[in-house]
């Protein structure tokens, strides 16, 4: 456990607050596979690459990924913060999730 009390940065990305197993699932499949992966991607990369890799993942999954490194749950993110990460994740063809 981490100083917060949450997972560290070397445990299974399906740890991570507010993820359920078939997101953890399509982290994995990207090569995700840490929290620590994750904190040196950041959540818009990771998101990018879960995209190229062809998942279609909805923007929940990019909310979740941002809050989760902070131990927080998705929902707790105001508009302001999820208008900010949507806007790291710019567009991207192919994504349906916008």
């Amino acid at each position: 456990m981490s100083e917060a009390g949450g997972p560290t940065d070397a445990a299974g990305i399906h740890l991570l607050r507010s993820l359920g197993p078939a997101s953890a699932a399509m982290l994995a499949r990207a090569g995700i596979f840490t929290i620590g992966e994750l904190r040196a991607l950041g959540p818009a990369a990771a998101f990018r690459r879960v995209v190229f890799m062809g998942e279609h993942p909805s923007r929940n999954l990019l909310w979740a990924l941002a809050a989760g490194l902070q131990g927080r749950d998705w929902r707790e993110l105001t508009e302001t913060e999820k208008a900010v990460l949507d806007a790291a994740v710019g567009e991207m063809p192919g994504w349906p999730g916008r």
